[in-house]
Formats: C-alpha cells, structure tokens, sequence
C-alpha cells in the first residue's frame, strides 16, 4: 500500500516542484494545490516542470488567505481527488509547498504499514491547548468571524467586541466537541473518506466557515468522530517562535533537522540549497524504523525563544529596548560606584585598583569629559571616551561600559557636580553597589582658591544635587546595595568602613586591609563649614565639624560607648 502527498502551495513553486517530483520518482502519488493569486504563468510553468509523471495532478484552485475556510476548501479538493485518483493510497499525508522530507520515503512507507489504521493528526481540546494566539480559545467556535484578522483588523475586534456585549453563543452541531491542533496531518483512508462523504459534512462546513482559523480544528474535530485510532501527534516538524509564527529553517539547522527524526520539516528557507540537496537525495531506508521524536531539539527551540523574548542581561536588543523595564536584567554584571572617596583620599583610584579584581575608573560622567581608567581615550568595543557621546545616551554608555567589560568588576568615582541622569537607573539595577560619602564634596572647595562668594554659590548647589540624589536612594524602590555616611561619621571609622566595602566587592579574598589611602589636610575644615553658615549657606550633609576639631581628633575617636540599660 502507498502513501500520498496533498501539497498546498502559494509560493516558491520551484522548491515546491523539486519536492513533488522527489515523491513522483518513487511512485508516491502526488496532489498539488496552487494558490489562486499565483499569476498564471508561474502555475503554468509549474504544471509543465511536473508533466512527465503520470502520479502527480492539480487540483481546484482556492484564493487562500490566512485564517480563513479557503484553506480547509483548497485541503478537500486535494484529499478529494487523492481518493478519487488513487485507490492505492491508505494514508493521505497533507503537507505545504515549504515542507521538506527529512527521512527517506521507504522509512515513512514502513512507518505507515505498521500502523494501517491509525490517523496521525494534533487534536486536542481547547482547554488542553497551550499555544492559542489572540486571547481567543473557545470563543473562535461560538462567535462568528466573517471579517480576514490580517486585513480587516478593525472589523474583526469590533465584531467581535458586539458579539461578546449581544452575548452571542452558536450552537455546535450535534455530537461536535471541538479540537485543534496543526493542520499538518496523515490520516488514514476510512478517515479521510468518512469526514468528506458524511451525510451532514453540509452543516460541519456551514459552521465552520464562520470558524477562526478554521484549518487548525476542521479535520481536528471531525477526526474524532470517526477515527478508530488517533495519534494526537504530527509528523512534520514545526516549530513557533513566541508570537505564533513559524520558525524557518536555513542550512545552518541541517544537523538540528537530523536529530529530529520526523519525516516532514515546515518550514524550509527556498534558499537553503544545502537542505535541498541534502534532504532530497534518494536513500536506503534505515533498518530500524526511529520514532519521531521532535522533543529532541524542543530545548534549542524553547531557548531560542526565550533569548528572544528576554535577551541576555544587560544587553539591549534592538526589539526590547523602547519597552522600559522590559529588560532581562538592566546590566551585565555587579559594578560600584564611589562618591565623595576621590575628594577626601589623594590617589583612591591607584590605592583602590591593588585592593579589589577590578577595573578602576575616575569619573566617568565628569563635566569635563570621560575619565577611564589608565585615562585611555577608548574602552572595549571601541566605547570612546567621549562627552557629547555619553551625554547623549547616558544609560546607554553605561550599559556598553559593562557589558563590553563584562566578567570583570568595574568600579567608578562619583561626584555631585556629574551628570546626574543615572540617578534612577544605578538606584534600581541590583547589580549596583553604590558608596556614597556625603559632603564630601566641599572638601576642594575647602582647598580652592576661588572667591569666597563663589564657592558659596558652588556649595548650595552642590548641595542640593547630592540632596536629590539621597531622595532617590531612600526610595521604596531602591534594588542597588546602598550605604551612605555623611563626612564626620566616616571619619570616625574609615578603616571599617572600606574593608566592609572591599569585602562585598572581592568576597573571596579575605584579606583585610593594612594601609588606608593618604587622606587629604582637612586642618581648618571646621572652620570653613562655620563660614559658609556665616554666609548664609547651611551645610546640612557633612556632619557635626568643631571649629577647633582636627581630622586626628576625628579618626582617633572611639566608638561609642553601649546605650544604657
């Protein structure tokens, strides 16, 4: 007994030819349908490059669309004249003008012999079926749907938005329970010729006529009422990305297609000779006929979706990046910021670099300009230390920075004079560890030369940018690793301080610290505090500073004594 093909095709006719002559050459018998919108000469031309073989014949033509009864109208008039043409053919085996045979058709012939009367076709109910597209299960089989999804998108959510709201309910036919699933199927003879010589296949095709996408649940649904053995299975191996649409196989899945064991592979690229070639040569069958066993690569292709539709963290796609938040992880790894330590130590970067596995900027989003470390004029990926570039897209060069570095810490000093267009984004990204020393920015005003009415100026707005900064990192929505002292508390400790600092970022090191950075002369820094008071600034973040006080006094205090009971 035989096996016979019924082809759907719209498109590619010459691969689609190269197929039906692949069979036709083996004495498969072959029904083809054509698309009605393909011009007329490229039918022709198909119809003549197949004419030598006496198995292969066209059947009515149909203007197919997506969706729509004309696809289940074009597969009756195939698996019409299949059984009319061909008494020979147990099994009838649907398949698309972008299908290809991945396993010699002797194999498929065997496959097929063995199970005589079982109809191989995905059939499930709808609340079995996991991959409905649109938020429509049950409702495409009690709703109607006269108006094409992809050409009359209005139309169809309005209809059906009046359908819902007039609480329309069809009535199934008597006995239907409806099922769905690919409508890439084999079904046996007794099948096949009992769905299409049914005495009420009128009313079944007057329903389903006003079905949504009525190809994936026509065949589904009546295999059920009359199949004497059902595999709800398909032997062609397709696969769907994450909106529905099918996955299409190129040269590089020849090895994939391999593993897979099906018979049938939907869709294939018409350019990818190398699986044409490959696939079509005429080959002995194995000896021991393998299962087909799709859920082989089921792992490549749900990992393939899943970078997809999530990426790799801290790497912006092109198809994610306008959707905030939408982001697999806003960063490429665990990164640090320092603010106000490069004001109170001389040389932090140097001391900081032999301390922790990491990379050391300076200030990277310094008004004056881009301060990598070693102050190279280009990071990895050929990022340029650039300002009007980095202002441009702040978060953007920051996201480079670490994912062109990922795998190695970077750490980077802060200042309240920087741009501060990151505030939200560092507060919220769990990767960052940020550090924060407040007022520490007045420490170079203290050692400027500039004109007291000046630095006055220069220190209230200093000062309310680190107070809106501090606003943020107390926000409930904080996911960075904060810690934040104002100048006098650090300074009563700073030993303990850095080496829990220096713990968090290097965990296993272990190694405590021996020698701090040189601090900077803060001799007078009371008093300086005192004047800007006195001028009518009021420094709010550095802390309690004694006019007489000296750092010594500071860093020599000793810790405060227990509460009393």
């Amino acid at each position: 007994m035989s096996v016979g093909f019924v082809m759907m095709c719209h498109t590619a006719l010459d691969r689609a030819a190269e197929v039906a002559r692949h069979w036709a050459v083996q004495d498969a018998p072959v029904v083809i349908h054509v698309d009605k919108r393909v011009s007329a000469s490229a039918y022709d031309g198909m119809v003549k490059a197949l004419a030598e073989f006496p198995h292969v014949s066209f059947c009515e033509r149909f203007a197919c669309e997506w969706g729509t009864w004309s696809l289940v109208a074009a597969a009756q008039a195939g698996a019409e004249q299949m059984l009319d043409r061909h008494a020979d053919a147990r099994h009838v085996y649907l398949a698309s003008g972008s299908c290809l045979p991945l396993r010699p058709l002797d194999e498929l012939r065997a496959f097929l012999d063995a199970r005589p009367w079982t109809d191989f076709i995905e059939s499930v109910t709808t609340s079995e079926v996991g991959w409905t597209q649109g938020g429509l299960d049950m409702e495409r089989f009690t709703l109607r749907f006269p108006f094409s999804w992809r050409k009359h998108r209005r139309l169809f959510d309005d209809y059906v938005a009046l359908q819902r709201r007039l609480g329309v309910n069809r009535k199934l036919p008597e006995g239907l329970v409806p099922h769905m699933g690919s409508q890439w199927w084999c079904l046996t003879r007794k099948t096949l010729t009992a769905i299409l010589k049914d005495k009420d296949r009128a009313i079944y095709d007057r329903y389903f006529k006003k079905v949504w996408i009525p190809d994936e649940s026509y065949f589904q649904s009546l295999a059920r009422i009359y199949a004497t053995s059902i595999e709800s299975r398909s032997l062609t191996l397709t696969k769907f990305d994450f909106q529905g649409k099918p996955h299409i196989f190129y040269d590089d899945h020849l090895q994939l297609l391999r593993r897979s064991d099906c018979f049938m592979a939907r869709k294939i690229w018409p350019k990818a000779d190398r699986l044409y070639s490959t696939f079509l040569r005429v080959k002995k069958p194995a000896e021991k006929i393998a299962e087909p066993n799709p859920s082989k690569i089921d792992r490549l292709f749900t990992k393939a979706v899943e970078r997809r539709t999530r990426g790799r963290p801290g790497l912006y796609m092109q198809s994610r990046f306008p959707h905030r938040d939408h982001e697999n992880g806003k960063t490429a790894g665990p990164y640090s910021l320092f603010q106000g330590f490069s004001d109170l130590y001389e040389n932090f970067e140097g001391w900081l670099s032999k301390h922790v596995a990491g990379r050391v900027h300076g200030r990277l989003f310094a008004p004056w300009g881009v301060e990598f470390a070693g102050r190279d004029p280009m990071f990895n990926g050929c990022l340029p230390a650039n300002k009007e570039i980095r202002d441009h897209a702040p978060q953007a060069f920051l996201t480079n920075l670490l994912w062109n570095a990922r795998g190695e810490r970077q750490c980077f000093m802060m200042s309240a004079k920087d741009n501060q267009a990151l505030g939200w984004f560092t507060a919220t990204d769990p990767n960052a560890q940020i550090s924060i020393i407040t007022g520490a920015w007045a420490i170079p005003l203290f050692r400027s030369t500039e004109p007291f009415s000046v630095v006055r100026k220069e220190a209230a707005w200093l000062q309310k940018n680190e107070l809106a900064e501090l606003e943020i990192l107390r926000s409930m929505y904080v996911k960075a690793r904060v810690r934040f002292w104002n100048l006098q508390e650090y300074l009563e400790n700073p030993t303990e301080h850095m080496q829990t600092i220096i713990d968090e970022i290097s965990p296993r090191s272990a190694r405590r610290i021996t020698e701090m950075p040189q601090m900077v002369d803060l001799t007078g820094f009371g008093q300086f505090l005192q004047n800007l008071k006195n001028q009518g600034m009021q420094p709010q973040l550095m802390g309690d500073f004694s006019i007489v006080s000296s750092p010594d006094s500071l860093t020599s205090r000793r810790k405060r004594a227990p509460l009393l009971k």
